[in-house]
């Protein structure tokens, strides 16, 4: 019982003293740098921000609540369109060796390119500020997901698979009742991943696209001088992406047989 509390404490007064840390050196930096903003004014304009997060004066002036929502909607899109074809072509690499072979090279040539290189030639193609983003996002975040799905495929057990073969398993069912079970927690690490990249990515996306979004928002507050915005904006990007990632996190221990095990 002792222990546990003692854990507890430690997890909330250790984070609180580099908060602490944080806005010291913050108070520090904006003494020396002329006009930025202190912790207490950021404060005070972020009570503003928040005090109605969902007026809409038109379609380019909305609340931060609207910004984060359209940020999610293209993520989410992005990120559902990697799941869908990143999932069925890591089983495939996985599965086959010529494939991976043929893909592999494609796959490291492409996994490593910047988004804000794709984002001219995509505005190009669609001329169309969502679709550019959600295209965006499912080109950049879909890696993780091919090669922690191809993981999982090459981790399944020899045994398994003879196995398979001794049942004369057709190749749905090998891979739905052998290579699934086995692949799933590879596959969820690997979503996780992706979705964090897709979050990542938007904010990017945003600020070069324009429209509704938290990427533009802070972009916007940029040209307007309003650097108080700027890190109220960067706090926001942190902790949607922080829920995310613990969402993800919890979903993919759900499904990871090695930890219920364990548990």
């Amino acid at each position: 019982m002792n222990s546990n509390v003692f854990e507890l404490g430690k997890r909330i007064v250790l984070p609180l003293l580099v908060l602490v840390l944080i806005i010291a050196g913050w108070s520090a930096l904006s003494s020396h740098v002329e006009q930025f903003p202190t912790p207490s004014e950021t404060y005070d304009v972020a009570k503003e921000v928040f005090a109605d997060p969902f007026y809409i004066n038109n379609e380019d002036d909305k609340g931060i609540g609207w910004q984060i929502l359209n940020s999610l909607e293209r993520v989410f899109g992005g990120f559902a369109l990697a799941i869908l074809v990143g999932v069925p072509l890591g089983l495939l690499i996985g599965m086959s060796k010529n494939a991976f072979i043929a893909l592999n090279p494609f796959i490291q040539i492409l996994k490593p390119v910047s988004p804000l290189a794709w984002l001219p030639l995509l505005l190009f193609v669609f001329k169309d500020i969502n679709l550019t983003a959600i295209t965006t996002i499912f080109i950049t975040s879909i890696w993780p997901i091919i090669i922690n799905t191809a993981l999982g495929v090459r981790s399944v057990s020899e045994d398994y698979l003879n196995v398979a073969k001794v049942l004369q398993l057709t190749p749905f069912e090998k891979v739905f009742q052998i290579i699934l079970p086995v692949a799933v927690p590879f596959i969820f690490t690997g979503m996780r991943l992706s979705l964090g990249i897709a979050w990542l990515v938007i904010v990017a996306a945003e600020m070069l696209t324009g429209g509704i979004g938290i990427g533009f928002w802070i972009w916007d507050e940029y040209n307007n001088l309003n650097y108080h915005s700027i890190i109220i904006g960067i706090a926001i990007v942190g902790v949607i992406g922080l829920i995310l990632d613990a969402i993800m996190g919890l979903i993919a221990d759900f499904f990871d047989y090695r930890k219920r095990g364990r548990a």
